[in-house]
């Protein structure tokens, strides 16, 4: 039994972004597009697109290049396009609302069902639809379910709040705060910090300036 090709990492983080520039030329009406088109588009060269692609067998053809309604169907099925991710947001301050009104509009697959918060004056609301519980009950109404969190809380909170999602089924984090935070090996984190991506953007400009 042949098993699946190991796909890199950094070859995941980039599906999504085709994804969405493939979406971009089905409703345009195109037909089919080059890797050369791709790269400059999703300003990722066309060697690194040709061997995102290759992972995941012949995708396009020498000379034509690719069928934009093959890989609208095959990104969308490699995503899990029709299978709904619900999530929630823990921590309903000036981020989180934000994330609240917006939703990932862009993300169909992907939405915020349910918010918590400790300020009494949040709890009971909606914002963008979605409503806000108080994080003493996140054990009571947390969803089946939801498998995703957003975390956009103090960081001195983030670690035990980490736990009680863990220990809810939580198999997915976005964490927004800069605590390092620890987990089970089987559950995926990712760490985004706004001040310390500002400061590396800060330092390349500084750096590596462009010609």
């Amino acid at each position: 039994m042949n098993e699946e090709p190991k796909i890199p990492q950094a070859t995941a983080k980039r599906l999504p972004l085709y994804y969405r520039f493939i979406q971009n030329l089905h409703a345009s009406g195109k037909q089919r597009v080059s890797s050369k088109e791709l790269s400059e588009a999703v300003k990722v060269d066309s060697a690194t697109i040709r061997r995102d692609f290759s992972y995941f067998g012949a995708l396009g053809k020498k000379g034509y290049g690719y069928n934009v309604n093959y890989l609208l169907s095959f990104f969308r099925k490699t995503l899990d396009q029709d299978e709904l991710t619900k999530v929630t947001l823990i921590g309903v301050g000036n981020l989180g609302t934000a994330f609240l009104h917006y939703n990932f509009m862009k993300n169909n697959n992907t939405q915020i069902s349910i918010a918590f918060d400790v300020d009494e004056e949040k709890v009971g609301q909606e914002v963008g639809g979605v409503p806000i519980y108080h994080l003493g009950d996140l054990e009571k109404y947390l969803p089946k379910d939801v498998t995703v969190a957003i975390l956009t809380v103090p960081a001195h909170v983030a670690q035990s709040i980490t736990d009680r999602l863990v220990n809810k089924g939580i198999k997915g984090i976005l964490n927004f705060t800069p605590a390092r935070l620890t987990a089970p090996s089987h559950i995926r984190i990712h760490h985004i910090d706004l001040s310390v991506e500002l400061q590396a953007l800060a330092y390349f400009l500084k750096n590596f300036p462009q010609e």
